[in-house]
């Protein structure tokens, strides 16, 4: 499986963005989707996560009412919007993807994952 995340960039506070991440070369539907993004100065950190139907979705506490995760299992694409953005949303933010899923529950955990884009960069500025 390959991932190809864009729509990174510089935006100021209270901002937006929407980040897609395009998957190709396994079976997007049967593939659990995550977004993590790496602060600078810290570790990897999960940021949401959407099951196989899109229909269940958990999100970090810090972007909870903020971000939304979703996908186009047609257009074997996953997006992150994030509205309302903070200076602390500031990293790399990365897609992934679990294929090892049995049941298709959301995970927010970074091992489950198997497979990673290359990560964009988001900058919000105060």
């Amino acid at each position: 499986v390959q991932l190809q995340a864009s729509g990174g960039g510089l935006v100021q506070a209270g901002g937006s963005l929407r980040l897609s991440c395009a998957a190709s070369g396994g079976t997007f539907g049967r593939l659990v989707m995550g977004w993590f993004r790496r602060a600078p100065g810290k570790e990897r950190q999960f940021v949401a996560s959407v099951s196989w139907s899109g229909r269940n979705r958990d999100y970090a506490d810090s972007v909870k009412g903020r971000f939304t995760i979703s996908r186009d299992n047609a257009k074997n694409t996953v997006y992150l919007q994030m509205n309302k953005l903070k200076p602390e949303d500031t990293g790399v933010y990365y897609c992934a993807a679990d294929d090892n899923s049995v049941s298709g529950a959301v995970s927010i955990d970074l091992v489950r994952y198997d497979f990673w884009g290359q990560g964009t960069l988001v900058t919000v500025s105060s």
